[in-house]
C-alpha cells in the first residue's frame, strides 16, 4: 500500500522538514516512513542529546535507574537526517525555508512539533538552586539534589509537581509543596475530585501548603508572601507549560490566545505545506465541540500518523480520545476524554479507597473519565467515549460491575 501511494503521488513533496525531536518530532518521521514517503526527512532538535522520550525524566532516570530515555530507533536505518543542537529561528513561507541557528533548511513540507515549555516563576532567574523538569539536562541536574537527600520546596500542585515530590520522597527527601490554589489540580479537575488527591500528600510524607503565593526564592529558602520562610536545598518549579511557538511570530502562521499553533482538524496550519502536532498545537474535536490543547504523551503519539497520512495525499481527520497517566504517591492515575464543568459526575467506588473513578457524562454519553487503580474501566471507557452509546447513570456508581455494562438496554 506504501508504494501504491507514492505512485499516486509522484509530483509530491521530496522534502519533509521536521522542527522537534521529542515524542511528536520523532514519530512524525517514522510514521512518514511507514507511509511509504521516500524523500528526504530532517529531524530538527534544539538539544544536542539524541533524542529521547520525556516522561521517564519523573521517574526513571531523576531516580538514577536509568542512564537516559533515547528512543529505541534506528535514525540511520530509517534514512532520517538528524540536525541535533540546532534551533529553528524563523519560517517564511513563501520561499518555503525554515532558518536555523546552523543555517537555512528549505522544504517541500514542514512540520511543527517543538512541544511546550515550562512556565518560570517570576523573579526567579539566576537564582542557584532554583530548578525546572522538562529536558534531560534539567533531570542531571536534579539528580544529586535527590542523592544527597536535600530539603525541596515544589511549586505547583499539579501533575509534575506530584510526580517529582514522589520521586523526592521516595529518595528521602524533605519534600513542601507550595501551590497558589485552594487545593491540588484546581485548574483541571473539580474539588470533589481532588480531595482525596490532596490526602495522599500527607499519608507519602509531603507537606502541602495550599493558598500559598511564593514571594521571591533566595539561595537556601523559599520566601511566601504572609513571610513564611521554607527552607530549602533545591526548589523545583511546576507550574504549566506554554507551546513553545514565540519564534513563529512574523511568519504568518496563525497562533490562539495560548499561543499555540491553530491547527485546523487534518494537523494543517493557516499556511500552506505547514503542519503542527503535539503539545505546540490546537485542533478543532467534532466529538467535543471545541477546539482542543493537549498537553500529554498520547497525543504526540498520535498526531504524528495524522500528518503523515495527509503528506502522503490520505485524507485523515484528527479527533482522538485525549488520553494520559501520572504515577504520584503509589497510585496509578489514568485520565481519558475532555470534560467541562457543565458535564455531569458519577462516581465509581469509594474515593477513601485504593482504587475509584469518576465518569463524567453528557447527555448520558460518556465524554471523560478518571480512574485510579482502575485501569480496566479507563480501556473500556475510551471505547465508550469513542462509539458515543448511551449509558444508563444508574448502572454506573456499582464499581463491581464493568463499566461496558452500564450501556443503556
Amino acid at each position: 500500500m506504501s508504494e501504491q501511494t507514492q505512485e499516486k503521488n509522484p509530483g509530491g513533496p521530496r522534502r519533509v522538514v521536521v522542527v522537534g525531536a521529542g515524542m511528536a518530532g520523532v514519530q512524525t518521521a517514522v510514521a512518514l516512513r511507514e507511509e511509504g514517503f521516500t524523500g528526504t526527512v530532517t529531524l530538527i532538535g534544539a538539544e544536542p542529546h539524541q533524542p529521547y522520550d520525556r516522561p521517564p525524566l519523573s521517574k526513571a532516570v531523576l531516580l538514577g535507574t536509568a542512564e537516559g530515555s533515547a528512543f529505541d530507533i534506528d535514525f540511520e536505518a530509517l534514512s532520517l537526517r538528524l540536525r541535533l543542537g540546532c534551533e529553528a529561528l524563523a519560517v517564511h513561507p513563501a520561499e518555503h525555508v525554515l532558518d536555523t541557528s546552523e543555517g537555512p533548511e528549505p522544504y517541500d513540507v514542514l512540520v511543527l512539533a517543538t512541544g511546550a515549555e515550562p512556565v518560570r516563576l517570576p523573579g526567579t532567574e539566576g537564582v542557584p538552586g532554583v530548578h525546572l523538569l522538562r529536558t534531560l539536562d534539567d533531570a542531571a541536574r536534579l539528580r544529586p539534589v535527590l542523592t544527597g537527600r536535600q530539603d525541596v520546596v515544589v511549586v505547583g500542585a499539579g501533575w509534575i509537581g506530584a510526580e517529582f515530590a514522589t520521586a523526592a520522597r521516595e529518595a528521602g527527601c524533605a519534600v513542601t509543596v507550595v501551590e497558589a490554589a485552594d487545593r491540588p489540580l484546581a485548574g483541571v479537575l473539580p474539588a470533589e475530585v481532588t480531595a482525596p488527591m490532596a490526602a495522599w500528600y500527607a499519608e507519602s510524607g509531603v507537606t502541602l501548603r495550599t493558598d500559598a503565593r511564593v514571594e521571591r526564592a533566595e539561595p537556601g529558602a523559599v520566601v511566601l508572601d504572609d513571610g513564611t520562610r521554607l527552607p530549602a536545598g533545591a526548589v523545583v518549579v511546576g507550574i504549566g507549560a506554554r507551546p513553545a511557538t514565540a519564534w513563529l511570530a512574523g511568519s504568518g502562521i496563525e497562533l490562539g490566545a495560548h499561543g499555540e499553533v491553530l491547527a485546523d482538524d487534518r494537523l494543517r496550519t493557516s499556511v500552506p505545506d505547514v503542519y503542527a502536532v503535539g503539545d505546540c498545537a490546537s485542533f478543532p474535536s467534532a466529538r467535543y465541540g471545541e477546539r482542543l490543547l493537549v498537553h500529554h504523551w498520547d497525543n504526540a503519539l498520535q498526531g504524528p500518523r495524522t500528518v503523515a497520512a495527509q503528506v502522503m495525499g490520505r485524507d485523515v481527520v484528527y479527533d482522538p480520545v485525549p488520553y494520559f497517566w501520572s504515577e504520584q504517591f503509589g497510585r496509578f492515575v489514568q485520565y481519558a476524554g475532555h470534560h467541562t464543568d457543565a458535564d455531569s459526575m458519577v462516581w465509581r467506588g469509594d474515593a477513601s479507597g485504593p482504587a475509584w473513578s469518576v465518569c463524567w457524562l453528557r447527555e448520558n454519553r460518556l465524554v471523560a473519565l478518571l480512574a485510579v487503580g482502575r485501569p480496566r474501566d479507563v480501556a473500556q471507557g475510551r471505547r465508550l467515549i469513542e462509539s458515543g452509546r448511551p449509558l444508563d447513570p444508574a448502572l454506573l456508581p456499582d464499581a463491581s460491575r464493568p463499566l461496558k455494562a452500564a450501556v443503556a438496554a
